[in-house]
C-alpha cells in the first residue's frame, strides 16, 4: 500500500482484513484501533509512522498486505516495504486527486519494477470528481491508465460502479456492494474504456490481434489472461474505486488483486551473490535451497529484537541454524511467526514468497541475508535515503547520557534513515533524520521505550579563526620565586598560510634559543591554536617562525618556553587582523522547473552563491549553490514546504571562507555570553 498521507491506506488495509474475515470489527485510524497502526506514536498522532504487515486469505490465496507511511519523513519504512513487495496498490483520495505522495509512490514502484494498481478512495464523498482524477492520471501517465470501473452516479453521489471487464453493474447497499442492473445511458461512457481493454487484449498475441480486426469478441478467460500479462509488464495500470471507511468496493479490489497481480511463484528472480562473489539469480521455488532477506527490524526493550523477513527461495522451518554472510555468523532461529500488525502468530513453516518474523537474532540486521549453511548467499541491501536534518540532543536530567546513547543506538537499528553522531569539536551529540516530524517521533520513542527525556536545539556551527596579515611579536615569561625561577623569551613571526595545521619554522642564529626548546615552542603554539582570540574557535592557516629570543642557564625550561610562546601567540594574533571563518557547503537541489525561482530566491536569503542549473533525465532541474552551513539546519523542512514535497537535496561540506561582519559580531557576542 503506497500513497500520500491521509489517502486512506491503513483504512483500506483494515477494510480488506475485515472483508476477508480476519477481523470481526472495523477499526478506525482516528480511534487508534486499527490492526496496522499499533505503535503508540501512531495511535497518538493518528497517522502511520512505520511499516506494518498483515495477512488474509481470499479466493484460496494468501495476501500479505504491507501498509506503508504516507508522510515523507518516514520514507525509510516505505523503502523497506517495497523491498518485500511483489506488487503495489497506489491509494489516492478522490477528494485530493493525484498528489505528490502518489507521484512518488508510482516512482518507487517503477524503480522496483513491480506491477501497479490504483485505488481511488473516498468516492462516497459528494465532492469527489472521479473523472477529474482519471484525467489527472491520464495526463501524467498516458494510455497505460486503465479504469476497470466506471462510477454510477445519482446526482452528486457515486452509488456504485460498472465493472467494465465483466460488463456488470455493482451498487453500494449500505456497507456492502451488490450486483445490479446495468444503468441506462452509460453505454457512451463505457464504450471507449471497453475498447481500450479490447485493444490491450489484442496486443497480447498475433492470433488475438487477427480476431480483433475480424471483429470477433474475446472470452472472459482470454481477457483476464491478457490483462494479467499487461499488468505484470507494467503496460496496464488498472484503476478501481471505492470507500475504505464504508467498505465499498473492497471485495472488487481483492478480486482484482487475485485476478491481475502475479503470485509469489510468478515473481521475477532476485539477483544475489554467492560467497566468493559469483553472481546468481534466486527463483521463488520451494525446491531450491533456503534464502531469506531481512527487510525490517523492530527494537523492543522488553521483547528484544524482532526481524521481519521475506523468504526468497526454499522453505524456512523453526529451530534451524542459518548462515548470515553479511556478518559471517550463524544464527539459531527459534520460533517462526507470521504478522497480524503487532500480533505474532506461530507457524510451522514459511514457503518462498511468504513474509514472516523471528525474534532475538544477535548478529542480523536490516538488509542482511539468511541462507542455508551449505549455500551462503548475499542479496543487495536497500539504498536508504540519507538523513538531511540535524539537531543537537540535550539531556533533561544529569546522568542520563549513557541511557540516551543506548536508546538512540537501538532506534538506529530499526530506522536506517536515522543517524547519531558525537561531534568532538562542539561537544554535542547530534541526531540526524529526514525532517522535524521524524526527529520528533525519535525523541518521543526514546522517552516511551527507554525512559529518558531530551530536548533538541540547533547544532553549534564549527567555525574557525585565522589571520590576514604578517606580524612580529615578543613573548617573555619571567617568574622568580624561592629556588629556581622560570624564564622563557621568544620573538615569533606569525603570517597566513594555506595549511590547516600549524606550519612551524625556526630561524634562530647563534643559539639565542637552544635547539632543545624548539619543540616546546611548537607544542605551546599547537595547544594555543585550539582557541582563537576572537570567539575561541580553532585557528587554521597559521605559519609561525621562531626568529630570536633568550634563555637563562638555570631558570629556563620547556614549560617556560611554552608559556612564552603562548604569550606571543595571543599578542600576535590580536595584531594580525584576526577573522572568523564559517563552513560553506555545496548544495544540490532537485526540483521541477516551476519551483526554481522560489529555490533561487531562498538560496539568496540564506547568503548562498548560485553555481548554476542543469536539466536532469527525470524531468527535474538540478540547482547548484554554495551556502553557509549555519543557514541550513532546517532546510529539509523548508524545501518540503516550498515544493509541496517534490524537491530533494543533498548538502556536503565544501570549504571555509571569511564570515561577513554581522555574522562575526554575533558569534563573538554569543561566545562572550
Amino acid at each position: 500500500m503506497l500513497g500520500h498521507g491521509n489517502s486512506g491506506k491503513t483504512s483500506l488495509a483494515e477494510a480488506m482484513l475485515y472483508t476477508a474475515g480476519n477481523i470481526d470489527r472495523l477499526g478506525k485510524t482516528q480511534d487508534g484501533n486499527t490492526v496496522m497502526d499499533f505503535d503508540p506514536e501512531e495511535i497518538k498522532r493518528k497517522f502511520s509512522v512505520s511499516m506494518a504487515v498483515a495477512a488474509c486469505e481470499w479466493s484460496a490465496s494468501k495476501f500479505n498486505i504491507i501498509d506503508t507511511p504516507g508522510y515523507f519523513d518516514f520514507v525509510g519504512d516505505v523503502q523497506e516495504g517495497i523491498a518485500a513487495a511483489d506488487a503495489a496498490i497506489i491509494v489516492l483520495s478522490g477528494k485530493s486527486g493525484l498528489t505528490v505522495g502518489a507521484e512518488k509512490a508510482w516512482q518507487y514502484a517503477e524503480e522496483k519494477g513491480i506491477p501497479k494498481m490504483i485505488f481511488i478512495n473516498k468516492v462516497d464523498d459528494e465532492r469527489v470528481n472521479y473523472y477529474a482524477v482519471l484525467d489527472q492520471l491520464r495526463e501524467k501517465y498516458g494510455k497505460k491508465i486503465a479504469p476497470f470501473q466506471v462510477p454510477i452516479r445519482d446526482g452528486h453521489y457515486i452509488t456504485g460502479f460498472v465493472n467494465v471487464v465483466e460488463q456488470e453493474a455493482r451498487k453500494f447497499d449500505g456497507n456492502r456492494t451488490i450486483t445490479a442492473a446495468m444503468p441506462e445511458g452509460m453505454e457512451d461512457e463505457i464504450a471507449p474504456i471497453r475498447e481500450m481493454i479490447n485493444e490491450a487484449v489484442a496486443e497480447s498475441s498475433e492470433e488475438l490481434m487477427e480476431r480483433y480486426f475480424a471483429g470477433e469478441s474475446f472470452t472472459l478467460a482470454e481477457t483476464y489472461a491478457a490483462l494479467r500479462e499487461g499488468v505484470a509488464s507494467g503496460d496496464i495500470v488498472p484503476v478501481l474505486c471505492g470507500s475504505a471507511s464504508r467498505k465499498l468496493g473492497i471485495s472488487s479490489l481483492m478480486n482484482a488483486i487475485y485476478a491481475y497481480f502475479p503470485t509469489a511463484a510468478d515473481a521475477k528472480g532476485v539477483p544475489a551473490k554467492k560467497k566468493g562473489g559469483a553472481d546468481v539469480t534466486l527463483m521463488p521455488s520451494v525446491d531450491d535451497p533456503f534464502t531469506a532477506f531481512v527487510f525490517k527490524t523492530i527494537a523492543d526493550p522488553y521483547v528484544g529484537k524482532l526481524s521481519y523477513f521475506k523468504v526468497i527461495s526454499g522453505t524456512m522451518t523453526p529451530d534451524t541454524t542459518m548462515y548470515n554472510l553479511n556478518s559471517d555468523t550463524t544464527e539459531k532461529v527459534g520460533k517462526l511467526f507470521v504478522l497480524q500488525g503487532k500480533k505474532q502468530i506461530e507457524v510451522s513453516k514459511l514457503n518462498a514468497g511468504d513474509i514472516g518474523a523471528v525474534t532475538k537474532l544477535a548478529n542480523t540486521n536490516t538488509c542482511d541475508t539468511l541462507s542455508s549453511q551449505i549455500n551462503p548467499i548475499m542479496i543487495d541491501g536497500i539504498d536508504f535515503v540519507k538523513p538531511n536534518m540535524s539537531l543537537a540532543v540535550v539531556p533533561k536530567a544529569k546522568g542520563d547520557e549513557e541511557k540516551i546513547s543506548a536508546g538512540l543506538s537501538k532506534l538506529m537499528e530499526e530506522d536506517k534513515t536515522f543517524r547519531v553522531e558525537n561531534n568532538s569539536e562542539t561537544h554535542q551529540q547530534l541526531i540526524m533524520g529526514l525532517g522535524d516530524q521524524h526527529l520528533d517521533v525519535i525523541i518521543s520513542k526514546l522517552k516511551n521505550k527507554f525512559g529518558v527525556e531530551v530536548t533538541l536545539t540547533e547544532p553549534k556551527v564549527a567555525y574557525r579563526e585565522t589571520i590576514k596579515k604578517k606580524v612580529k611579536v615578543e613573548g617573555k615569561h619571567k617568574k622568580q620565586s624561592g629556588g629556581h625561577g622560570q624564564y622563557g623569551h621568544v620573538w615569533i613571526e606569525f603570517e597566513p598560510c594555506e595549511s590547516e595545521s600549524l606550519v612551524f619554522e625556526e630561524k634562530v642564529f647563534g643559539g639565542a634559543v637552544p635547539k632543545n626548546y624548539f619543540p616546546a615552542v611548537e607544542k605551546g603554539l599547537q595547544e594555543c591554536m585550539q582557541k582563537g582570540v576572537l570567539a575561541g574557535y580553532p585557528v587554521v592557516n597559521l605559519k609561525a617562525t621562531l626568529l630570536d629570543g633568550s634563555y637563562h642557564p638555570v631558570d629556563s625550561s620547556e614549560m617556560a618556553f611554552k608559556m612564552a610562546a603562548s604569550i606571543a601567540y595571543k599578542a600576535g594574533l590580536e595584531q594580525a587582523n584576526p577573522v572568523l571563518l564559517e563552513p560553506i557547503g555545496h548544495l544540490n537541489v532537485y526540483v521541477p522547473e516551476n519551483y526554481t525561482g522560489d529555490i533561487i530566491g531562498d538560496i539568496n536569503k540564506r547568503r548562498g552563491q548560485m553555481l548554476g542549473m542543469t536539466p536532469q533525465d527525470n524531468g527535474l532541474i538540478l540547482v547548484e549553490a554554495e551556502v553557509p552551513m549555519a543557514e541550513m539546519h532546517v532546510y529539509a523542512t523548508d524545501l518540503r514546504s516550498m515544493t509541496q514535497g517534490r524537491g530533494s537535496f543533498d548538502f556536503e561540506f565544501e570549504r571555509y571562507q571569511e564570515a561577513p561582519k554581522n555574522v562575526t559580531d554575533k558569534v563573538i557576542a554569543d561566545s562572550k555570553k
